[in-house]
């Protein structure tokens, strides 16, 4: 089944284009199914990119899912027209009133910043707080995950010497658990982050459970809650070429940056980059669309709780 999108997204004429079945609001309306409603809090700054990663691995399920972006009423997109942000994102005050059967909060560019520096901490703790009680499971992605971490069980984070950038390997814990069916003994990640979370204090709360870490990236997925939060510090969703681009433009800037490890063919930048991560990327979604939400989710979205 294809995804239902608000009519006119960009990411719908993206993905036709590369052969992934999507639909309008319009189209979809006339089927008689009870779509999965999926809430998306982009925090990205280039939230038109984002929407596109995230859309094109939600699409590669047979289930129908209804998506609805949300932003914070607190902070205002600098990096996205106006009119984009009006036509297809809703202030979470106007959606909190709604359940959803799925949610994912991206990462954002202030990892920099203490949790409570962020100018919209506020709101964010406070939807954290709503999903609990009004979605069946909620991912969150990148600073996301050690914001979600931090406030719901106390985890800090910690500054990293270098920028963790590139493609490492990671190893399922758990690998009998569901989302984690039809993963290979190791699967890659994007990582592109200056601060990690620790093993120690995941092992030191009980209602955590390590799930997947890499032997240089470090933790990588956490789940709580028997999988009603799962939690993951690198990027599965990126594309080929997001890293490419943060790097070039990162040089252009003059910013301190080595070049993403086990990135680019024969580890040269002026070559293509080696996609070895988009395989359990799509596994990793389809299977907690699947096991996580599906399966657990009661038909009757106001039976949420």
């Amino acid at each position: 089944m294809p995804l239902k999108l608000p009519d006119k997204l960009p990411a719908i004429e993206l993905l036709k284009k590369e052969n992934i079945f999507v639909m309008d609001s319009s189209r979809a309306g006339m089927q008689d199914i009870r779509p999965l409603r999926i809430a998306i809090l982009n925090l990205m700054p280039l939230k038109i990119t984002t929407e596109t990663d995230l859309v094109r691995l939600l699409a590669n399920t047979p289930l129908q899912l209804e998506i609805e972006f949300m932003k914070v009423k607190a902070h205002t997109s600098k990096n996205t027209p106006v009119e984009h942000m009006k036509a297809f994102y809703r202030d979470f005050q106007l959606m909190r009133d709604d359940k959803y059967d799925g949610m994912i909060i991206t990462g954002a560019p202030v990892e920099h910043l203490d949790f409570e520096e962020v100018t919209y901490w506020g709101e964010m703790t406070e939807i954290f707080d709503w999903s609990r009680t009004h979605v069946t499971s909620t991912m969150y992605i990148c600073w996301a995950a050690q914001a979600g971490l931090y406030h719901h069980f106390g985890i800090p984070k910690y500054p990293l010497p270098k920028k963790m950038f590139g493609i490492f390997p990671q190893r399922p814990l758990l690998p009998s658990l569901p989302i984690f069916r039809g993963f290979d003994d190791v699967f890659f990640m994007p990582h592109s982050r200056h601060t990690e979370i620790r093993r120690d204090d995941i092992w030191a709360n009980p209602d955590l459970t390590l799930i997947a870490e890499g032997a240089e990236s470090g933790v990588s997925m956490v789940m709580a809650r028997g999988g009603r939060e799962i939690y993951i510090t690198g990027h599965s969703e990126y594309s080929t070429n997001t890293l490419d681009t943060e790097y070039k433009r990162d040089l252009a800037k003059g910013l301190p940056i080595e070049k993403p490890r086990n990135y680019y063919t024969d580890d040269d930048p002026s070559k293509e980059p080696l996609v070895t991560w988009r395989t359990h990327g799509n596994m990793l979604f389809l299977n907690w669309l699947n096991y996580y939400i599906y399966q657990e989710t009661p038909y009757n979205l106001n039976d949420i709780h």
